[in-house]
C-alpha cells in the first residue's frame, strides 16, 4: 500500500512538473474557466495548451465539461491549490535562508573582496 500511494504522489508531481501546468492549476484556483480563456491567460499555442490539459486530465488533476461549442475545466479538488501554497511558502523560507547566507558572505568579506558594483 505505501509504494502505491508514492507511486500515487509522484504521479502527481510529474503531472506538475512543467510550469505552464502549475499556471493552469492556479487559473483553476477559483473558478470553472473555458478552454479559450485557459488560452488567452497563458499566452500559449492551442495544441501547447491542449497538450498540457491532457496531461492533467489524465492524472484526474481538472475535469472538463462541454457546453455548446465550449468545454470549460475546474479542479478535481482544491486540495492541490494548498499543496501549491505550501510549495510557494517552503520557495519564500528556501529565499531568505539563502538571502541571510548571502548577507552573511558580504559581512564576512574583506572590503578587497567586494566589487564596485556590489558596493552600491
Amino acid at each position: 500500500m505505501q509504494n502505491a500511494l508514492q507511486r500515487f504522489k509522484a504521479d502527481i508531481f510529474q503531472a506538475l512538473a512543467h510550469p505552464t501546468r502549475i499556471a493552469i492549476v492556479e487559473i483553476l484556483r477559483e473558478d470553472e474557466v473555458s478552454a479559450g480563456a485557459i488560452l488567452e491567460r497563458l499566452g500559449v499555442e492551442q495544441a501547447n495548451a491542449s497538450q498540457h490539459l491532457a496531461v492533467l486530465r489524465a492524472r484526474q488533476i481538472v475535469v472538463n465539461r462541454k457546453e455548446g461549442n465550449q468545454v470549460f475545466y475546474s479542479l478535481r479538488s482544491h486540495r492541490l491549490t494548498e499543496v501549491l501554497d505550501i510549495m510557494r511558502l517552503y520557495f519564500e523560507e528556501h529565499l531568505s535562508e539563502v538571502t541571510e547566507m548571502l548577507t552573511e558572505i558580504r559581512l564576512q568579506a574583506s572590503p578587497s573582496d567586494v566589487s564596485p558594483e556590489e558596493e552600491q
